[in-house]
């Protein structure tokens, strides 16, 4: 394997841990141009047709991780006047509390915004909380399995090259 090659395993490890931990920059972007940097690098065909299916992996996860959770909070009834309070709050939280703040903040802020929306029934704020955490999780793992398969697409071309 060569130092590229390692590098590029570097930056996608990186990419798919700022999936698994938001705080953390990167994602399945990062994944796909790090497998875009071997394939310059590497100069072949096989190479571009690696990360073109890599590619097609990453645009599936992007479209699908954005369709299906936000369609659930749409079908739950959740306005996204309260989702923008729960990003702020998670941004907030960033700030305020290093490392978990974000965990804290966005339901935080959910729960605050849906509280207010029903009019001071906690039951029903937090039935729509847990809706709202069930969606984060849900976009996490798609945009995880998306750039894993892209990543053992990449595995795979490393051994066919």
């Amino acid at each position: 394997m060569s130092l590229v090659e390692v590098l590029v395993a570097l930056v996608i490890a990186f990419g798919i841990a700022g999936i698994i931990v938001p705080i953390l920059p990167g994602g399945a972007l990062l994944v796909a141009a790090a497998i875009l940097g071997w394939a310059i690098w590497l100069g072949e065909p096989t190479g571009w047709v690696i990360f073109a299916i890599s590619a097609v992996f990453i645009a599936i996860g992007l479209i699908t991780k954005y369709a299906i959770p936000g369609k659930r909070l749409k079908d739950s009834g959740m306005p996204l006047s309260t989702q923008v309070v729960g990003a702020i709050l998670a941004i907030v939280g960033f700030f305020v509390i290093p490392v978990v703040g974000v965990f804290v903040g966005f339901p935080l802020g959910v729960f605050l915004a849906e509280l207010r929306r029903h009019g001071g029934s906690a039951g029903q704020a937090w039935a729509s909380t847990w809706t709202a955490m069930k969606a984060v999780g849900l976009f996490i793992v798609i945009d995880a399995v998306a750039a894993t398969l892209a990543t053992i697409t990449w595995v795979v071309g490393l051994f066919i090259t």
